[in-house]
């Protein structure tokens, strides 16, 4: 089964976007590509992104210390905090009152999806630079206004979305990148732990550069995939759907998978 008919399978079933291309951003296949989703954690993405250009300018050190605490200054006014109920990356958490090195928060925010570090990291480099990286690469359509888990300003419609199109536009970006902070980034995406979509029917060693993202309803996926035996290609897959959360996943896995088998022709997939 193709991709064409794995998408009308679940056709009103929910929202659904497919980008598919190669390293020269020029897609072989779109799907609702500029449909916009709740971005969940892919927007970590261009948090980190936005660090290393920091970095890169001296602002920020990976080796800086910062105080672990979970109080944070929310988009709508007031204060707010993560809810350890939902991180799924405890790491974070036992060094509540201590200080960690900037580069240990940002590994757990891309390979852990640890959603305390993402706001830690996120405090340093602010809302605005990591906003400005989709808006550089990006439709617009795409945006960061806030934190993690900032429920005064999810109830005051202040949210993160993400168009498969655009996160497709930031990998290509950061597939590019020759700089010492575009490998260091794509080495964070490659360590990924959380491997329940575009990884897993892949042949197992496959180097998948991607940042996921699930909530209720949610399930996205987008990454480099570089096969030895060809050149590498860019997939994301948005999911807003009532799919329980392990079709989702294994939605996108198959979709991953029939591009893998194309990987030597992707234009094919046409």
């Amino acid at each position: 089964m193709g991709i064409a008919e794995r998408l009308r399978g679940v056709d009103g079933r929910g929202e659904f976007g497919v980008w598919l291309g190669r390293l020269d951003g020029k897609p072989v296949l779109r799907h609702h590509a500029e449909r916009t989703h709740y971005s969940a954690s892919t927007m970590k993405l261009p948090v980190a992104i936005a660090m290393m250009r920091l970095v890169e300018t001296g602002e920020l050190a990976l080796d800086q210390a910062v105080t672990v605490h979970n109080d944070f200054a929310s988009a709508a006014g007031g204060r707010f905090g993560v809810n350890p109920a939902e991180d799924e990356a405890p790491a974070t958490w036992k060094h509540l009152g201590e200080q960690v090195t900037l580069g240990w928060l940002a590994s757990e925010m891309i390979t852990r999806s640890s959603n305390l570090a993402t706001d830690l990291v996120l405090e340093q480099t602010g809302v605005d630079a990591a906003n400005a990286v989709l808006a550089e690469y990006g439709s617009g359509a795409s945006v960061i206004r806030r934190g993690i888990d900032d429920a005064g300003a999810q109830a005051a419609g202040i949210s993160n979305l993400m168009s498969p199109a655009d996160l497709a536009a930031v990998l290509v970006a950061v597939g590019n990148d020759k700089t010492p902070a575009g490998s260091y980034v794509r080495d964070l995406l490659a360590g990924n732990t959380w491997n329940g979509e575009i990884p897993a029917l892949l042949p197992p060693g496959t180097r998948v550069e991607h940042k996921n993202g699930w909530d209720l309803r949610i399930r996205h996926d987008g990454g480099i995939v570089r096969p030895v035996d060809a050149p590498p290609f860019v997939l994301v897959v948005c999911t807003t759907s009532e799919l329980p959360d392990a079709e989702a996943q294994q939605l996108i896995a198959e979709i991953a998978f029939e591009a893998w088998t194309h990987r030597h022709d992707l234009e094919a997939i046409r």
